[in-house]
C-alpha cells in the first residue's frame, strides 16, 4: 500500500515558478514509477510528467516540455515537479500518481493507475 501526499501548490503570477512535492509512504515508494497529472473543472484529468523507478527515465506531456522537470528522491520517499515559466492554462489540480508501470503513467491512462494523491492547486495569474 502506497500513500501519497501533495504540498507545494499555491498563487503564482505568469512567468513565476513553483516546486510541487509528493512525499510517499511504504517501502515499495523505490520500486513505483511516479507521475504527475493535472484537472481543471468540467475536463478529464490529464498527463503532465512521468518518471521511472530509478529515475532514468522521463516523459513529459507536449504542453509542458521544457518548462517542467520531474525528479525523484527514493531516499526520501519524494517525487518533485519543478513548473517554470508558468502560464494562466496550467492552472489546474495538480495529482501526484504512482503506479509499477512506468507506460501506464506515460500514455494517461488514468483508470487504471494504482495510487493517486488528493491534489494540491496551482493558480496561474496573468
Amino acid at each position: 500500500q502506497v500513500q501519497l501526499v501533495e504540498s507545494g501548490g499555491g498563487l503564482v503570477q505568469a512567468g513565476g515558478s513553483l516546486r510541487l512535492s509528493c512525499a510517499a509512504s511504504g517501502r515499495t515508494f523505490r520500486t513505483y514509477a511516479m507521475g504527475w497529472f493535472r484537472q481543471t473543472p468540467g475536463k478529464e484529468r490529464e498527463f503532465v510528467a512521468a518518471i521511472s523507478w530509478n529515475g532514468d527515465n522521463t516523459y513529459y506531456a507536449d504542453t509542458v516540455k521544457g518548462r517542467f522537470t520531474i525528479s525523484r528522491d527514493n531516499a526520501k520517499n519524494t517525487v518533485y515537479l519543478q513548473a517554470n515559466s508558468l502560464k494562466p492554462e496550467d492552472t489546474a489540480v495538480y495529482y501526484c500518481a504512482g503506479d509499477p508501470d512506468y507506460y501506464t503513467l506515460v500514455r494517461g491512462t488514468t483508470g487504471a493507475v494504482h495510487y493517486w494523491g488528493q491534489g494540491t492547486h496551482v493558480t496561474v495569474s496573468s
